[in-house]
């Protein structure tokens, strides 16, 4: 599992020009999930999201988390986060969940994310969808689960 974090000002998620979320200050949270992911490791992730130290404290160091400072949190599915991109000119899906297990475990992922945290958006798996951000920092981590 791959979460892609970007510490953002502003966000949204539209789909064919209808904005479906949006989040001000927080986490635009790009995630990617892998064949043996599962729930557990889901939760996993979701604790070091929500705990993931990124805001600036009064001293101006990394020191405050989302959940820290109250700020949004906005999931997007993201499958070419599990690319193989080490050969050639084209990525591989091979390590990618298959899309009906995916989507299963992304909305776990999503339900268990708004019964721990208030501001929570969410795109729509599998959508085309069209993500804007205001990336503040610019500041963006890639944790990997495993």
């Amino acid at each position: 599992m791959k979460a892609l974090l970007q510490r953002v000002s502003s966000a949204d998620v539209r789909i064919g020009g209808e904005r479906v979320a949006s989040i001000g200050v927080g986490l635009l949270v790009l995630l990617g999930l892998d064949q043996d992911d599962d729930q557990p490791a889901a939760d996993r992730m979701l604790e070091r999201i929500l705990a993931y130290r990124v805001f600036a404290d009064e001293n101006g160091r990394m020191n405050r988390s989302v959940a820290d400072i109250g700020g949004g949190v906005l999931l997007v599915s993201q499958f070419t986060l599990s690319a193989d991109t080490g050969k050639g000119l084209r990525p591989g899906f091979s390590r990618a969940m298959p899309p009906a297990e995916a989507e299963a475990l992304y909305d776990y992922t999503l339900a268990r994310l708004r019964q721990r945290h208030a501001q929570v958006g969410a795109g729509v798996f599998g959508a085309d969808m069209q993500v804007s951000l205001t990336n503040d920092g610019p500041v963006t981590f890639l944790l990997e689960s495993g």
